[in-house]
């Protein structure tokens, strides 16, 4: 009898690791094909009616170092097997919530249109738009919160579109 109480730790143990590890998801993960050995990522060009001068290096560095580190494809210049290209399409400030005729939270929003094309399994191809927000209160100047803002907001657009791209739920 003792034999038995002593392993059941051990056992409860074993079992609750096994059931901890089973679902882990993380964007190693991605569902790349295996002919696939390229990647490339063209500079997305701003056409926003609000052109921020950085923002489309910044869209562009960013999501190329976010596939180097969650992939082992090669980034190559030119056309890779698999191929972004994209543009900023919007970039804009309004008001969302008013009180007394005064708006009390702004929100933020940046959108990119998305051109993604897999020349090794053309079904994978598509073209979407993503966009992305984050709100700031009223009493906050834009140009203090911009840096961070926009960081944030192409951080959540780059997973959405590695997501979009590479991640079959």
């Amino acid at each position: 009898m003792k034999k038995i109480v002593a392993w059941v730790p051990v056992l409860m143990v074993s079992w609750l690791a096994q059931g901890c590890f089973t679902f882990k998801l993380t964007t190693k993960d991605a569902s790349i094909p295996l002919e696939a050995k390229t990647v490339s990522v063209q500079y997305f060009q701003n056409m926003a009616r609000i052109v921020e001068p950085v923002l489309s290096q910044q869209i562009t560095d960013d999501f190329k170092d976010y596939i180097q580190g969650n992939t082992k494809l090669t980034m190559v210049n030119g056309a890779g097997d698999l191929d972004f290209e994209g543009s900023i399409t919007g970039y804009e400030v309004k008001p969302i919530s008013i009180t007394s005729e005064e708006a009390s939270q702004n929100r933020f929003t940046i959108t990119v249109n998305v051109r993604y094309t897999c020349s090794v399994k053309e079904e994978m191809d598509f073209e979407a738009s993503f966009s992305r927000y984050e709100d700031f209160g009223s009493t906050q100047n834009f140009e203090d919160v911009k840096a961070e803002l926009t960081e944030k907001i192409v951080k959540l657009l780059i997973e959405d579109i590695f997501n979009k791209a590479f991640v079959n739920w």
